[in-house]
């Protein structure tokens, strides 16, 4: 019995959630999105007002993925889903070469969370203005790393 109401449940959760199809209805902004993730109990904090230090192996992975949607923007690209699998495959590496731990982990996960949604929202946009306000918000999430990370 337990079982046939976990269906249910789930079942309806699924079905309510079909009707927001996001590029249906504007999308919100991306970019708010990611403003939003900021902002509220996920804020990242500085290290007592300094960034944080980030592990020497980590950062190629952060400087390719930026270079990558730095020159898709300048060159007037519009594979978005080449870019999308691109920054995957940074992002991929980025986690694999994760050493850091306490407080500093925490808070790079706080940035990199909401970035990760962005590629995956990139990643399967069909729509090609969608995908360039996933891409300028992906810009944006960027500069937020580095306003908190060295």
């Amino acid at each position: 019995m337990k079982k046939i109401f976990m269906l249910v449940v789930c079942s309806g959760i699924l079905l309510a959630g079909c009707g927001n199809n996001p590029s249906q209805q504007g999308n919100a902004d991306i970019e708010d999105s990611l403003e939003s993730h900021q902002h509220d109990t996920q804020k990242i904090e500085l290290n007592s007002g300094e960034k944080w230090n980030v592990n020497a192996e980590m950062k190629p992975f952060v400087i390719k993925g930026e270079e990558l949607v730095s020159n898709f923007l300048k060159n007037n690209q519009s594979n978005y889903h080449e870019l999308a699998g691109q920054l995957k495959e940074q992002n991929n590496h980025l986690i694999k070469s994760c050493t850091m731990e306490g407080k500093s982990h925490d808070e790079l996960h706080k940035w990199l969370h909401p970035h990760l949604d962005l590629v995956k929202a990139l990643e399967s946009e069909q729509d090609t203005n969608e995908a360039a306000r996933i891409v300028a918000a992906l810009q944006t999430s960027y500069q937020h790393y580095h306003q908190y990370f060295n």
